[in-house]
């Protein structure tokens, strides 16, 4: 007996719902990352009953667990979201992990137990990023995916900064369970939404039994139209042609990079720096989140609530401009951001070295400088991801059928998961570790030297070598 018709399949399958169930799934995972960042010091020294010297040392290693874990399993996710049939199943099979996680944080103990709870976060994370950004390529192909994650990465970046806020203010308000209690919610949203998603190519088949267009990637009903004519195939052929033939990949490759051609790729100067992007951008974003907790109490004799609080002055510029620098990054390209958004940086953290104990006029100089820092991380939310899906899909359009029916896409979106990963691992460990040896200015200069070198790299590299280093 044939099945029948999934209710709702319109909305259920529309490009909006998918788009907003993928966004979903990213700001959850996010949101839980960061939402015990201000509680953490306090679970270890009322829960685990560990002495204040040992806190940030252990503060560290609990967020480098979430990014280690990430760093391990982001390429398998990224084969399985090539190969399986479809993404749903395993969309799904991340978030019992996230919700396992969020249990073992609540009712641990013990540090080993709190350890297994992050690595079980960074599996997730792991899943959902690398199948829910091979998700969204699917909804609205390749020439269409650059904007749409420009859209939505301001709106699920906000998750990991505002987390902390809402962390430290519900911690204050309602401890533990309160805490835990609104991340139960954001799972609950997040599991109806998953479970109701239908894909595209699933919705395709029912649509031919009612005689409606099936092919994956025409338009469907209730969802915008797309635009067409951007590719310009008929404009500078010449140019055009020999512009793929520079994305090439010759014949004999070795099996290793047949079974995986993305590995080819990987040597690529543009994508190399495009991953690096991606790696600061997340070191800088969790040496936020390991350090401002404590130093806010070294400095001020901030609780959890005040700790949280502080991470407004970040996450309000980052809400403000995000979409803004979004929209620029699509119309004047990568480059501009990345170089204008690191280089500001430099100069901005190594003005940390300002921050002295004290009362209002401290914590404003404090908070000054983390709202300075909020507009660089805005200018340097997007540039990585769209950089690196312009560099694979020119791979993909000079070479038919090498990557496979479904591209090299959600490999590349293993891999940057992973490099993200890397740098919230290494984040922690660099900053809570320079921070106890040399102190707080110094770290920040520290990191300082890292966005210069960044910005560098990226005027030379991002989205091509500049008119003036190239060879006449």
């Amino acid at each position: 007996m044939a099945r029948s018709k999934p209710i709702g399949l319109g909305w259920r399958s529309s490009t909006l719902f998918i788009i907003s169930t993928v966004g979903i799934g990213l700001f959850t995972d996010l949101a839980l990352y960061g939402v015990v960042v201000p509680v953490l010091p306090y679970i270890l020294r009322d829960r685990v009953n560990l002495p204040e010297d040992q806190v940030q040392s252990h503060v560290s290693a609990l967020l480098a667990a979430y990014a280690g874990a990430s760093v391990c399993f982001s390429p398998p996710a990224g084969i399985i979201a090539d190969r399986v049939p479809t993404r749903q199943a395993p969309f799904l099979v991340g978030l019992f992990a996230l919700l396992g996680a969020t249990l073992m944080l609540f009712l641990g103990q013990t540090f080993p137990v709190l350890i297994v709870a992050r690595i079980l976060q960074g599996i997730s994370g792991a899943v959902v990023w690398t199948i829910g950004l091979a998700l969204l390529l699917d909804t609205v192909g390749p020439e269409n995916l650059g904007k749409t994650i420009g859209s939505i990465f301001g709106f699920i970046s906000i998750g990991e900064l505002a987390a902390p806020v809402l962390g430290g203010v519900v911690y204050k308000k309602t401890g533990y369970s309160g805490v835990f209690g609104m991340g139960g919610a954001l799972l609950a949203i997040d599991f109806i939404m998953r479970l109701l998603l239908i894909e595209k190519k699933t919705a395709a088949k029912w649509q031919k039994h009612d005689g409606r267009s099936s092919e994956n990637g025409e338009e469907q009903e209730g969802d915008p139209p797309v635009e067409e004519g951007e590719d310009g195939d008929e404009q500078e052929p010449l140019l055009q042609k020999k512009e793929e033939d520079g994305y090439k990949v010759p014949d004999g490759q070795p099996k290793v990079v047949r079974s995986f051609p993305i590995l080819y790729i990987l040597k690529d100067p543009r994508l190399l720096t495009a991953l690096l992007l991606a790696f600061n951008q997340a070191t800088l974003l969790s040496a936020f989140d390991a350090t401002i907790p404590t130093e806010a109490d070294q400095l001020f004799g901030f609780d959890s609530l005040n700790s949280g609080l502080l991470f407004i002055a970040l996450v309000l510029p980052y809400l403000l401009l995000g979409p803004v620098a979004g929209w620029l990054v699509d119309r004047y390209g990568p480059k501009p951001a990345a170089v204008l958004g690191f280089g500001y940086l430099v100069p901005v953290l190594v003005l940390f070295r300002l921050a002295r104990p004290g009362g209002k006029s401290q914590i404003v100089v404090f908070c000054a400088l983390l709202a300075l820092c909020g507009i660089g991380l805005a200018a340097i939310g997007s540039p990585s991801i769209v950089e690196a899906s312009y560099v694979v899909t020119q791979y993909d359009k000079a070479n038919p059928g090498f990557f496979g029916e479904q591209g090299p896409y959600a490999q590349l979106y293993g891999f940057n998961s992973m490099v993200f990963s890397l740098g919230l691992t290494v984040g922690p460990l660099i900053s809570g570790g320079l921070r106890d040896r040399i102190g707080y200015g110094n770290m920040n200069a520290v990191i300082a030297a890292l966005c210069l070198v960044t910005a560098s790299l990226s005027l030379v590299y991002i989205g091509g070598k500049p008119k003036f280093l190239k060879r006449k």
